[in-house]
Formats: structure tokens, sequence, C-alpha cells
């Protein structure tokens, strides 16, 4: 699984949060982020309403709930059963929008395979907002229906294979951290 494969490779000391969507069911997201946990070098759990983003720890969004991040970085866990999006909920539109709203130029978006639509009008929020969204290539995607769908919308600042993912992740969290 391409989700597995990129938070092995993330640096334990990671300086920010992460926040995952994931299209599957509620019974299954607890899982995978106890499994996430198991296999990367982060932190990972299952999203509560309410709680804060946290550097270092990755939150996977619960299944049948879109999750939201508000307030100032690194931000709050907004958890809602609104309409789906893309047929999807959790959505990554959803998601992507809030980050863009709450973080700006900050924010940095990535999509991996998947099928459909979902994240493409959220990586153009982020876009907007001045962050930056990487996606999979179609190589080494399973199906690059998403990542593709971010690429026709204009709103993917590089394609990558899965193994450059996590160190432009973060090179591009260090830039950042830099020229603040």
């Amino acid at each position: 699984m391409a989700l597995l494969e990129l938070v092995g490779a993330l640096p334990a000391d990671l300086p920010v949060p992460l926040v995952v969507v994931q299209h599957m069911p509620a019974t299954f997201t607890a899982v995978l982020a106890a499994h996430l946990a198991r296999q990367g070098t982060i932190g990972a759990s299952e999203a509560v309403h309410g709680e804060p983003l946290r550097p270092g720890h990755l939150l996977v969004a619960p299944g049948g709930r879109h999750l939201e991040v508000q307030g100032p970085p690194p931000g709050t866990v907004v958890l809602h059963d609104g309409p789906r999006v893309c047929s999807c909920r959790p959505s990554v539109d959803v998601l992507f929008r809030s980050v863009a709203a709450s973080h700006g130029a900050s924010a940095l978006g990535v999509v991996l395979t998947g099928m459909g639509r979902d994240g493409a009008d959220g990586a153009v929020a982020l876009r907007d907002a001045g962050a930056s969204t990487l996606v999979q290539d179609a190589e080494t995607s399973v199906v690059w229906g998403m990542p593709g769908a971010v690429v026709r919308a204009r709103a993917a600042d590089a394609v990558l294979p899965l193994r450059a993912i996590p160190g432009a992740i973060t090179e591009r969290i260090g830039r950042a951290r830099r020229s603040a």
C-alpha cells in the first residue's frame, strides 16, 4: 500500500502534523491508523473531534466522517457528517479546502494512487492559497485517477514516483521552515 510505504519513509522527527484521508469504511480506519503507527517512524491514530494537531503525529480521518482542520496552525480537528463530495465521506477535497483556509501557503498536500477525482478541487484551493501539492506519478500508481485529476486541474507542483515523495515532503518542509 502506497500510504504505508510513504509513512514508513518519513523521518521520526518530522516537525509538522500529518492528516490522512483514506476512502475506507469506519470499521477499517482505526485499524489502518494502528497499522501505520506500527509500521512508521511517527505516531499515528484515528482522529477525534476537537483534537489538536501535533508535530510528528499522523491523524487518519475516521471512515464515514469528513475531517477539517480549523484554527491557527497547527490547528484542531473538526469531524462532521456533511454531504458526500465526489461520492466520498471522508473527502480529500473537504480536508484540503479547510487546510487552505487555515494554513494558506504553509500547507502541503499530497495525493497518492486512487480512483476518482477527489482531491482535485481541494488541490486547486491549496494552489490558490499559495500552497503546494505533490502527486504520485502514473507509473508507480495502481490507479492514477486522483493524482491524474490533480494534474489535469493544473494544481500539481510535482509529479513524482512514490519512492521520491517522502524526500520531497521533508525537503519542502525544511525549505518552508528556513524561509519562515
